[in-house]
């Protein structure tokens, strides 16, 4: 787990919420990541009848899922009932001008999916992870994946924004941005979970923005707040944020101001169970060959 805890789900489900109706304008660096996560599964070789969007917001990935999978029943899942009726906005869309059929939504947490056990052949997530115990995500996703399933996902890396954690830091000594698990750590999650061989990459997106400001906007229109357990409340006053904008300062080259995205991408397979609920091992019997 990150240094300053697991998120608090309600501020991140009030946070998204707020930026529904404005989200996809803002989107830029979630619908990127999400191309650059579909590409991901141009070389799986995988025809699922059921894939889940988890964390799916206002429904970014649903077009590039459908053409995919043409054939697969996808489902929607986000936190944010706002989003969803966004998302549902997309999906009428869909129907009234392709007639193809529309994504089932549900609101619901990521680490409590209302979904049966191995109903699905594919879990797809996009920049979702972060705001979760991810360890409690994979437990789940490898529930509700059938034996040979494939989850695929993006998330945000510890160096995430580490201008505006430094700028803070230089202000003051309280968390103002969120923390972001290590993909090594990910990857031994992944394992501990039921998941086999877990493949993990990283890249560095650097956005430019005119003013610290434009930044905090930004960030706060797509959802991006801070959502530890143990935030300030409030940024402290005008000095304080005068303090952290000086410092922000800095990092200016030229005309912009540089923001960090450590994005990490990460996909596995679900293997089958090595042991039972009462701990015990399952070994397989191969039938013998007819000689």
């Amino acid at each position: 787990m990150p240094e300053g805890g697991v998120p608090d789900k309600r501020a991140v489900r009030r946070s998204f919420g707020r930026a529904a109706a404005a989200y996809d304008r803002h989107a830029v660096l979630q619908g990127e990541v999400a191309s650059r996560l579909l590409q991901h599964l141009e070389p799986m070789r995988i025809d699922p009848a059921r894939a889940i969007d988890l964390g799916c917001g206002t429904g970014l990935a649903f077009g590039g899922l459908r053409e995919r999978f043409p054939r697969a029943q996808l489902v929607g899942i986000d936190a944010a009932r706002p989003m969803l009726l966004e998302a549902r906005r997309r999906a009428s869309w869909w129907r009234r001008v392709i007639g193809r059929s529309a994504p089932l939504l549900a609101c619901a947490d990521a680490e409590r999916l209302p979904l049966a056990a191995g109903c699905a052949q594919l879990a797809f997530s996009n920049l979702m992870l972060q705001w979760c115990d991810a360890a409690k995500v994979f437990a789940e996703v490898a529930r509700v994946l059938e034996v040979g399933g494939l989850f695929l996902f993006s998330t945000c890396g510890p160096d995430t924004l580490k201008e505006l954690r430094a700028a803070f830091a230089a202000a003051d000594d309280a968390d103002h941005v969120n923390a972001f698990v290590d993909m090594h750590d990910l990857g031994d999650a992944l394992v501990a979970a039921g998941f086999a061989d877990p493949v993990m990459e990283m890249e560095m997106i650097r956005l430019e923005y005119s003013s610290v400001e434009a930044l905090a906007r930004d960030l706060r229109a797509g959802g991006g707040r801070n959502v530890l357990p143990g935030r300030p409340r409030s940024l402290g006053g005008r000095a304080r944020w005068r303090r952290m904008a000086e410092r922000y300062e800095g990092e200016r080259r030229g005309d912009a101001l540089p923001a960090t995205f450590e994005v990490v991408y990460g996909h596995a397979w679900k293997e089958a169970p090595k042991r039972i609920a009462d701990g015990r091992h399952v070994i397989a019997f191969e039938p013998r060959g007819r000689r």
